[in-house]
């Protein structure tokens, strides 16, 4: 990984927080699959919309290794709730499905700072009920249904997970990737982690500050630690990164989820960073980690 770090420092890529949000975004998703394994090929990868709550089309792609009627995991992207896209986590996508041999349906939810917190919380949940209701006519087994998603995604995926169980919504399994859960940054990996590892102190608080007002941040919806309880919300298989500003309130919510009763899956693999599921191509450390996640899933989502 030390090698990788210095690889990417050698491109001198000016951190995204000295761009523009639109600046941000394009080299975003022109450098998102570098070092990711090629797009796999599939036999069904298709585009379609589903309304958000406000009734915004909202772009979506399914992914499925075959054209049985599998069960399906929703995914939610990385970003910071700010850049990200279908394109950026099209690799990603795949390989979920194609090593689970279940289909995956990604979500093109609506970013900041065009739509402040709690839209893409809104979106998330929209879409999930969605699918809940209209799995079948996507030619898909409605019977088991999964949630996951990195980083921000992961965010998105936990408190989507608890949304499920507040409304009565079966879900078979919450894949949480590196995901952030705490209002405030303010754990000792946000300290040691601060600079030097991908994702530091100050592209966080770009992020967020493009995001959500600082005062609405111990809102359980950005911040899932924060939640009155996890009692029942399905269970969970947790990645994390060892050397991510993120990996302690990944932790934190983990015992959470255990200290309610949640059967949980925690994978925390060392000398990585933050984003690591994404570098598959060049991290043994990432195929590992897609392949755990995919078992997770098999299991869960397959009788």
């Amino acid at each position: 990984m030390s090698s990788l770090l210095y690889r990417i420092s050698r491109a001198k890529r000016p951190p995204f927080h000295t761009m523009p949000v639109a600046q941000a975004r394009e080299v975003y998703t022109s450098a998102a699959e570098t070092i990711d394994p090629p797009r796999a090929p599939l036999a069904r990868v298709e585009d379609f919309t589903l309304p958000a709550a406000d009734g915004t089309p909202l772009r979506a792609r399914l992914y499925a290794p075959s054209t049985g009627r599998l069960p399906l995991t929703m995914y939610l992207h990385g970003g910071g709730f700010t850049i990200g896209n279908l394109e950026t986590h099209d690799s990603l996508c795949r390989q979920f499905a194609l090593r689970s041999g279940t289909a995956v349906v990604a979500i093109d939810y609506r970013l900041a700072p065009e739509h402040r917190f709690p839209t893409a919380v809104d979106d998330a949940w929209a879409a999930l009920a969605w699918l809940a209701a209209h799995v079948g006519t996507l030619g898909l087994d409605a019977r088991r249904l999964a949630v996951a998603g990195d980083s921000a995604g992961g965010t998105l995926a936990a408190v989507s997970a608890i949304h499920a169980r507040d409304i009565g919504l079966p879900l078979a399994l919450q894949v949480l990737i590196t995901p952030g859960t705490t209002a405030y940054s303010d754990t000792p990996s946000h300290r040691e982690f601060a600079e030097g590892f991908l994702l530091d102190a100050r592209g966080i608080e770009w992020f967020f500050g493009h995001y959500i007002a600082h005062a609405d941040r111990g809102d359980w919806r950005f911040a899932p630690l924060n939640a009155p309880d996890l009692d029942g919300v399905a269970p969970a298989c947790v990645v994390l990164a060892e050397c991510d500003p993120l990996v302690d309130e990944g932790v934190a919510y983990a015992d959470r989820l255990r200290a309610a009763g949640v059967g949980v899956e925690l994978e925390l693999y060392r000398g990585v960073t933050h984003d690591f599921i994404k570098m598959a191509r060049e991290l043994d450390e990432a195929v590992a980690a897609q392949d755990a996640i995919a078992a997770a899933l098999k299991k869960a989502l397959i009788p």
